[in-house]
């Protein structure tokens, strides 16, 4: 079997029709494969991220491909940027009904104790106060459209341990009882939150650590389905729980991993 995942499935529904979603780490892998998965679902989707050229030319080719996309810059490590994106979304289409808080970095992968503190700083400022920002201004928006749905990105670096993955884990791990928190303050008030916890993915980050094609099948054959995911693996589960098809279903870290948190 190859060690890379199949293409994506054509197949499209409507299970976000009429839905607002905004989307951060938009401009590649997984939050790229979301804005263009979401939108074939019918949703109206607001990708942001911080590379504008980026976001600029996804927006251009899937809006010229009859979808309802736009494009706001964002840095969720920026409070008044995190902020004006929400308003942006508000501004533009009248509400939020969705969001899926995907932007993040990868950790240094080097000896604890080699680790410095200015990479950790770097990784919790973005991949954990980074999506406390989002929420804390998407919730506001969504309670004033009666309510939504919110997917945070973790890891499968958020479930188990690893050797030399202590910033990143720690981030995720925080992500986790973040959402759990979340989830049930606002059970009562309409909003789920959940969070999908990817394995290896075939996307820039992944991309930037197993960077030989030696190492990528080498994380292949330790997966039990033996293949690395494809970034819309990670797109269709975020869809899940942003669909009324989870509309039981809050407080979830959801493994999208292959089995490797299994055994």
């Amino acid at each position: 079997m190859p060690y890379l995942s199949p293409p994506p499935l054509a197949l499209a529904s409507t299970r976000l029709a009429g839905k607002v979603v905004l989307v951060t780490g938009a401009s590649s892998g997984i939050g790229a494969a979301a804005v263009r998965r979401f939108a074939e679902e019918g949703a109206t989707v607001v990708a942001a991220a911080r590379r504008a050229d980026r976001l600029a030319d996804l927006s251009r080719e899937l809006s010229d491909a009859g979808l309802a996309v736009s494009a706001v810059a964002c840095d969720v490590r920026d409070e008044d940027s995190v902020a004006q994106a929400v308003a942006t979304v508000v501004e533009r289409h009248g509400r939020l009904d969705g969001a899926f808080n995907n932007a993040g970095v990868g950790g240094a992968h080097v000896p604890f104790t080699e680790l410095s503190t200015e990479k950790f700083d770097q990784v919790i400022a973005t991949n954990l106060r980074g999506v406390f920002l989002c929420i804390k201004h998407e919730i506001p928006a969504m309670l004033a459209s009666g309510g939504g749905a919110i997917v945070n990105t973790s890891s499968i670096g958020g479930l188990v341990g690893g050797a030399q993955n202590g910033d990143y884990a720690a981030s995720k791990w925080g992500l986790a009882g973040l959402t759990k928190c979340v989830a049930l303050e606002y059970a009562r008030r309409g909003i789920r939150v959940n969070a999908i916890a990817p394995g290896p993915t075939d996307s820039e980050m992944f991309g930037r650590w197993m960077n030989t094609e030696a190492r990528r099948e080498m994380i292949a054959d330790a997966m039990p389905m033996n293949y690395i995911a494809h970034p819309d693996d990670m797109a269709r589960a975020a869809l899940f729980l942003l669909s009324e098809e989870s509309r039981w279903t809050t407080g979830v870290i959801l493994p999208c991993e292959g089995g490797a948190s299994a055994d």
